[in-house]
């Protein structure tokens, strides 16, 4: 295999001064357009296996120094593969790592900055371009977070499987790992099935172990061996399902010859500088991540390179290994010369990397709470965070980022920061910034994971220029990261009994955090004190004015405690603001209802048919307006499709009846009316009866 020979210095190079000093730092992103080298045949392509490891810290790998005995299997492959000791992510959050090592961009130019934010079909994708190129393409996944029917909607692209389709019946806890995430066992599994069917031609599989995120509930018997560290109990419990994968793709004698990445999207804070999980903050303990890429037939193996690497070089890795063309949004850049160090033309790009900068950024502190983003560099000796409070260490020397110095060097934080403007003004995407849609489906499955629901402005905070320093706040994230994470993980029956004197508590302390504010008044509302549960509604959209989901839920409120003309305003303003926001358009459906606002029920059945056009409520809902409009031939498809949703409801085919009984179409009235009955006909009158739109379900 030839290495691609064209490399380009990439990100911000080295800053070599002390301290004080003021560096005077190239900025170079690396030009793809040029790299326009033929593909290989496909009978001589090698296979590709990505493996992406959740939320594993790069402190926990025995390949890179740990001693805690985690990873013996990892171990293994790493003594057949280049060990990238400094490699690190562009995002501590699932979907924006995934879709830059998916992707070889930056976050600022995919923009899927948090879910479920769509991947833009214009956007470089590794399957789809090796499918382009002969390959089977196959993604086992180990969580909903990357399911793209829920976490990141276009992942599925290029692939000719994708094993997700996590089955959602309502969460409990002990329904966990079938609803929102697999064991790393039953993923390998999976996996090692499809690999048994694949004969000919070369494949690539991605696989996706969740395992480490939170909470850490390793199966036994590392559930007992790590009782006080189940963090721990996680990894070696991923590390023995890695040990079954590669021991199913040697048996198949597939492992010599084929090509394996394996890295992790981000690690976990576990209290380091107060914060919690990860998501907030870019230091090492959430940025700095394991990185193996095994050649075939031993190249390269056992090899330790220390430049500072990027997950945005995995694609274009993966891709000049294959002599295949980089696409020239692609922002990475190959790291094969790393892996050819005995050539002129390793030697060349290995010079070319030397004291390479590494970007980061995290933007989940500013669209959760309001907070300003942070974007990190590392380069040189330095590790700088741009924040209103901004901060600079000593990357080797300062490894915990204990030791700020930007106020005593303001000139190379200075220029550390111009760096990152001027960085982020060449790899930023100009174009339309796409916006997560999340109704209350996708917010209940967001807070399961752990994470709260964005807010509605913008979804890219310019640097330290948005709202208070995380630095500052990051106990609050821990308190409503606890409630959140209490209220998802105790019974429905109880949850809120235990909840809410949690959130009184913490709303003493953090009276003006809407988020507590519209737990508790979630609460009320599961326990139906609607008089309870509005005035806490309201004050949560008064602390953010953007929080639609909280403004939906005052609507709700209202509506039961008899303020229709405040219940009219919220929903129509939610509606109004997040008009793919589902469920506002459902409680309108509701509400104009109860008030025989016809026509305005049939525009919102219209607005949710817009964004789910198989969805059951709606069509039956859209059917009986049309009805009570005096339109029944229109009434006849939408009812056609609500019966196909639920074929086994009996609404649908009575009002069906009346349409076609109205339409002339008497013996089709008579063979709806008969299975009407038959499935239990329903006391009232189809247009009498109470709206049925809780049924979501795309069809």
């Amino acid at each position: 295999m030839r290495a691609v020979c064209r490399f380009v210095a990439i990100g911000i190079l080295g800053v070599t001064a002390f301290a004080g000093e003021a560096p005077q730092l190239p900025l170079a992103v690396s030009d793809n357009s040029t790299l326009t080298t033929t593909a290989k045949p496909s009978t001589s392509l090698p296979n590709i296996i990505l493996i992406t490891l959740d939320t594993t810290r790069a402190d926990r790998m025995g390949f890179l120094g740990s001693k805690r005995g985690l990873t013996p299997n990892l171990d293994i492959l790493a003594r057949d593969s280049a060990v990238f000791t400094r490699a690190y992510s562009q995002a501590p959050l699932t979907p924006t790592s995934h879709s830059t090592i998916l992707t070889g961009t930056y976050p600022q130019y995919h923009q899927v900055l948090m879910f479920p934010i769509p991947l833009a079909t214009d956007m470089p994708y590794l399957p789809a371009i090796l499918k382009e190129h002969g390959y089977s393409t196959a993604a086992f996944v180990g969580s909903i977070a990357v399911d793209p029917s829920w976490g990141v909607p276009g992942f599925e692209r290029g692939f000719d499987t994708y094993d997700a389709g996590f089955v959602w019946d309502g969460y409990t806890p002990k329904t966990r790992y079938q609803t929102v995430e697999r064991r790393g066992g039953e993923v390998v599994q999976r996996a090692l099935a499809w690999l048994e069917k694949q004969k000919e031609g070369p494949f690539f599989l991605w696989v996706h172990l969740f395992d480490p995120h939170e909470p850490y509930d390793p199966p036994m018997p590392y559930k007992t061996r790590f009782a006080k560290e189940p963090y721990d109990g996680e990894i070696a419990y991923v590390d023995s399902a890695m040990g079954e994968f590669f021991r199913g793709l040697k048996a198949s004698g597939r492992y010599d010859d084929t090509i394996i990445a394996l890295t992790a999207d981000h690690g976990e804070s576990l209290g380091a500088h107060g914060e919690k999980e990860h998501g907030i903050f870019l230091y090492d303990e959430t940025i700095h991540v394991p990185l193996l890429i095994k050649l075939p037939h031993h190249a390269s193996a056992a090899e330790q390179i220390e430049d500072r690497v990027e997950l945005a070089d995995i694609v274009p890795t993966l891709l000049t290994s294959l002599d295949l063309a980089v696409p020239g949004k692609v922002q990475g850049q190959s790291l094969l010369g790393f892996l050819a160090k005995d050539t002129a033309e390793g030697i060349a790009s290995a010079k070319a990397w030397q004291d390479r900068g590494a970007y980061s950024q995290a933007d989940y502190g500013h669209l959760a709470f309001a907070w300003s983003a942070e974007q990190s560099l590392r380069t040189g000796k330095y590790l700088f965070i741009q924040a209103p409070r901004r901060e600079l260490y000593e990357d080797s020397a300062d490894a915990k980022a204990q030791n700020n110095l930007a106020a005593k060097s303001p000139a190379v934080a200075d220029t550390l920061s111009a760096n990152i403007r001027a960085f982020e003004e060449k790899t930023t995407n100009k174009g339309t910034t796409p916006k997560a849609r999340l109704d209350e489906s996708r917010i209940r499955k967001l807070a399961i994971l752990g994470y709260v629901a964005n807010r509605s402005d913008s979804p890219y905070a310019a640097p330290g220029e948005q709202g208070a320093d995380p630095k500052d706040k990051i106990q609050i994230a821990n308190t409503v990261l606890r409630i959140n994470n209490f209220l998802q993980n105790f019974p429905p029956n109880s949850r809120c009994e235990k909840a809410i004197p949690e959130i009184k508590k913490a709303l003493i302390t953090s009276p003006n955090i809407s988020l507590l504010h519209f737990f508790l008044g979630g609460c009320y509302l599961d326990k139906e004190d609607y008089a309870s549960a509005a005035p806490e509604l309201r004050a949560a959209v008064k602390l953010d004015p953007g929080f639609t989901h909280a403004e939906m839920n005052l609507g709700r409120a209202l509506i039961q405690i008899g303020d229709e003309a405040g219940a009219q305003a919220a929903l129509e303003h939610v509606a109004k603001t997040e008009p793919a926001l589902i469920d506002a358009h459902i409680y309108l459906i509701v509400f104009y209802t109860k008030q025989n606002r016809t026509q305005d029920v049939i525009k919102e059945c219209q607005a949710v048919l817009h964004y789910m056009p198989g969805n059951f409520g709606a069509n039956l809902n859209l059917g009986r307006a049309l009805l009570k409009n005096g339109q029944p031939q229109d009434a006849i498809s939408p009812l056609q499709k609500a019966i196909a949703g639920e074929p086994n409801k009996p609404a649908p085919h009575l009002t069906l009846a009346e349409a076609y009984e109205r339409t002339g179409r008497f013996e089709d009235a008579k063979s709806e009316q008969a299975e009407a009955e038959r499935l239990g006909s329903i006391a009232n009158g189809p247009t009498n009866s109470p709206p049925e739109i809780n049924d979501t379900k795309q069809q």
